[in-house]
């Protein structure tokens, strides 16, 4: 009964951490993409041609 009791807890922590550190890297990765966009320039804000962003005329 200990033994299973001892189990149980051992994977549900397991599990809790688990879930923490994935949530963690998944964060993590929205963050560096935002900071990457926000520092070469979102490539939604202007077309580009050849790699290159475009001057935006009006």
């Amino acid at each position: 009964m200990v033994r299973t009791k001892a189990l149980v807890i051992a994977v549900a922590t397991i599990l809790a951490v688990g879930s923490a550190g994935v949530w963690f890297l998944i964060s993590e990765k929205q963050e560096a993409q935002e900071r990457r966009a926000k520092f070469f320039g979102s490539s939604k804000e202007y077309p580009t041609s050849g790699g290159e962003k475009m001057k935006v005329e009006w």
